[in-house]
């Protein structure tokens, strides 16, 4: 249960630091002082940084998926509030006094070689959400389904971007409010 415990406490502090400083700007020595561990002990768990880093991106994905799954859902309503409610969650996100953003932009940002695994990984999370959106637009009846799961991916995606560069504190609610109007145009809401 110990060397579970460390594995996870080296996962968190390195979590920590790779959102708020970034990848590269993280070195393991920073990652074993702030875990207080012993070096061997961190390479035992991640015998690499690419390791550490891969594990990181993958407890972000899950952690991050069921928490907005979760939130968009527990909304409940029709498919177009679910709809709407993605927004709503992104605003309780960005309100969050934990925020640091967008690990998987971030990551993508910093490793723009696309056969890059960390690249790869952000990429993959990035799918993972656009088609998270086009499910539910898939239950809306939409006329143009793609068209529309595209539109409200890209107004995720800018709403995040914005509020991290922090050129729209209200980002979300200015997402919402033109996400509302296509999916009238697309849809019946009521």
């Amino acid at each position: 249960m110990a060397n579970k415990s460390k594995k996870e406490q080296i996962l968190r502090v390195a979590s920590d630091l790779f959102n708020k400083q970034g990848i590269r700007a993280t070195g393991i020595d920073q990652v074993v002082a702030e875990s207080q561990v012993a070096k061997m002990t961190l390479y035992n768990h991640f015998p690499s940084k690419d390791e550490l880093v891969l594990a990181f991106l993958k407890r972000q994905d899950k952690q991050w998926r069921e928490w907005f799954e979760a939130s968009v859902e527990s909304r409940n309503g029709k498919p177009q509030k679910r709809l709407l409610a993605i927004y709503d969650v992104l605003g309780e996100w960005f309100a969050a006094p934990d925020f640091t953003g967008c690990a998987f932009i971030k990551t993508a940002s910093e490793f723009l070689d696309h056969t890059h695994p960390y690249y790869a990984a952000a990429h993959q999370y990035k799918i993972y959400l656009r088609d998270y959106i086009a499910t539910l637009v898939a239950q809306c009846g939409s006329q143009q389904p793609e068209a529309l799961a595209n539109a409200l991916y890209l107004l995720v995606e800018g709403a995040i971007t914005a509020n991290m560069l922090r050129t729209d504190p209200q980002s979300a609610v200015h997402a919402r409010e033109t996400a509302k109007i296509l999916i009238e145009q697309f849809t019946q809401i009521t």
